[in-house]
């Protein structure tokens, strides 16, 4: 249940590995700066906060995670519901979900629903991921454009109003600043991947800004000087009221990093041939987050652009991830006081990038061809993120994931009435193995699929048009992998029916899970053991003694 990597790790480490982990850790280190600093202006707090939760929370992640180089701290799909809930609730606020959303995160891990989180439909990850990718987009166009805009609206279609109505207050220099951050980062990546293009850009155009004078806001106009030291810890002042008013957002964080953290994990398995322990990864990930809300910090998960970035550079153990946070804990020290020379619309051109990269364009375009029911979860999922909530969006899409999954489930499930195929001379390759002959007053009845809630009304129904009063009912589930509530409920009521109309009730061919259920719910003891009958063959032949009694 919790076993981290860095002690599996560590039983063979050797000196060329850890030259590679220091190598790929400083890398990584120096590539996550800008944008830690980017996600902490985004989310609403000042830029120091993005990096000591990048140093905090990407410390504890790869010291107790479940992946070999997973890379943990701030990441773009927190900015929209972290903005949310400063605005509602606060900083404070803020602070108790993060630490709320930790607890939840270590009882996942502990339930061991590490494996359940993969399970959640890919159209809806792909919708609320564009979805946010978008209001990322929407919330820098501001300062890409360097408008002037007091009091901006927070929501998306105002916003855009805005954006228009102010177009005459653009700044020049500003786009010059945050179109060359976009070219940079863009052609960087092209010309070569270990080169960081977000920190190039923020070292060019902070020294053009500095030297040229360009009337351009900058971090420190915009929020003062930033703290070069890690804060006292201060644990939040959980109460009952607190905690009501808190549990959805908190949820939300949640299941964010609980998905986007083993994604992650699982793309990195896929790049190093690794396998991930994902419930020791949920506990690592809580944990984080409960210290990171601690030391003030935000929201922390695994993230996909810096993790990889650490494979590609050598980083093959724990140790990388380690490195990178003692990396930004130097900068933050030594090297803090001069962020606030960094220009505002360079950051938004890094988040524009951001954006981009997460929009997954080309997976939305692919679902739009797929079914009707993932273009259904896609569409409603990204347009509730975007003009909604994430918190509503993310609800309602589990829902109708779930709702349409049992719409299939139920589509699959089948009931075959046996005996009608066989007087109607139809007999199929599902009927070829009755060998003798059905006896008049035998019925026979086949379950074909789950026998769930949303397909226990398909066999009242069918039920319902024998036309014939029978003296015994055969039902055949060789092909009924499990059954619920709902169907040994429908069971119980057929057995009473059969009985008051004196019609014996076998069941034949019951898998070992389902007898297992039938035998919980004491419908066994109701039916009668030796009235379920392991071979089809030999219910028939008891079913036709039956009659001959009768």
């Amino acid at each position: 249940m919790f076993k981290p990597k860095l002690i599996s790790t560590l039983k063979d480490y050797t000196r060329a590995q850890f030259f590679n982990d220091l190598i790929a850790g400083v890398v990584v280190g120096i590539v996550a700066l800008p944008l830690a600093i980017a996600f902490g202006i985004a989310s609403g707090v000042s830029p120091e906060k993005g990096i000591i939760t990048a140093i905090i929370a990407g410390f504890i992640i790869s010291a107790l995670g479940g992946s070999r180089v997973q890379i943990g701290g701030p990441t773009g799909a927190f900015i929209v519901i972290v903005y949310g809930i400063i605005q509602i609730y606060g900083i404070v606020g803020l602070t108790i979900a993060t630490f709320m959303a930790g607890i939840m995160l270590i009882i996942m891990g502990v339930a061991k629903l590490g494996s359940v989180i993969k399970f959640i439909p890919h159209p809806l990850i792909v919708g609320f991921t564009s979805g946010i990718a978008l209001i990322i987009f929407s919330t820098q166009i501001k300062d890409f454009f360097g408008f002037e805009i007091p009091n901006a609206s927070v929501e998306f279609i105002d916003k855009w109003g805005e954006y228009f109505s102010h177009f005459s207050s653009i700044n020049y220099y500003a786009v010059i600043v945050s179109f060359g951050t976009v070219v940079l980062i863009l052609g960087l990546a092209k010309l070569n991947h270990k080169i960081p293009g977000s920190l190039v850009a923020i070292l060019l155009f902070t020294f053009l800004t500095y030297i040229l004078k360009w009337p351009i806001e900058t971090i420190g106009l915009k929020y003062g000087v930033i703290s070069s030291s890690i804060p006292a810890p201060v644990f939040p002042d959980l109460n009952f009221n607190t905690i009501q008013n808190l549990i959805q957002p908190a949820f939300t964080i949640a299941i964010l990093c609980a998905m986007e953290s083993l994604l992650s994990a699982v793309v990195a398995d896929g790049m190093i041939g690794g396998n991930h322990r994902s419930n020791t990864e949920l506990i690592a990930q809580g944990i984080a987050n409960m210290f990171s809300s601690i030391f003030g910090g935000l929201p922390a998960t695994g993230a996909i652009a810096r993790t990889a970035t650490n494979i590609k550079n050598g980083g093959r153990t724990p140790v990388a991830g380690i490195i990178h946070a003692i990396t930004l804990l130097l900068i933050l020290l030594f090297v803090g006081q001069w962020a606030v020379l960094i220009p505002i619309p360079c950051l938004a051109g890094i988040l524009i990038v951001v954006a981009y990269n997460m929009s997954e364009w080309r997976s939305f375009l692919g679902i739009l061809k797929g079914p009707k029911s993932d273009i259904a979860i896609l569409l409603s999922t990204f347009f509730l993120t975007v003009l909604v909530d994430l918190t509503v969006a993310i609800e309602i899409g589990m829902i109708l994931s779930a709702f349409l999954f049992i719409k299939k489930m139920s589509q699959i499930s089948n009931i075959n009435i046996v005996t009608n195929a066989l007087n109607d001379d139809e007999l199929s390759d599902t009927l070829s193995d009755i060998k003798s002959p059905i006896t008049k007053g035998i019925e026979i009845f086949e379950i074909e699929g789950p026998f769930f809630f949303g397909a226990a009304s398909k066999f009242t129904d069918a039920l319902k048009i024998i036309e014939r009063n029978p003296k015994v009912l055969i039902i055949r589930m060789r092909n009924v992998p499990f059954i619920d509530g709902t169907g040994l409920n429908t069971f119980d009521k057929i057995q009473k029916e059969m009985a008051n109309d004196k019609v014996k009730l076998i069941l034949t061919e019951v898998n070992a899970d389902v007898l297992i259920e039938l035998k919980k719910s004491k419908f066994e003891q109701k039916i009668g053991a030796e009235n379920i009958i392991p071979e089809f063959e030999n219910a028939i032949i008891k079913a036709q003694e039956i009659v001959h009694e009768h």
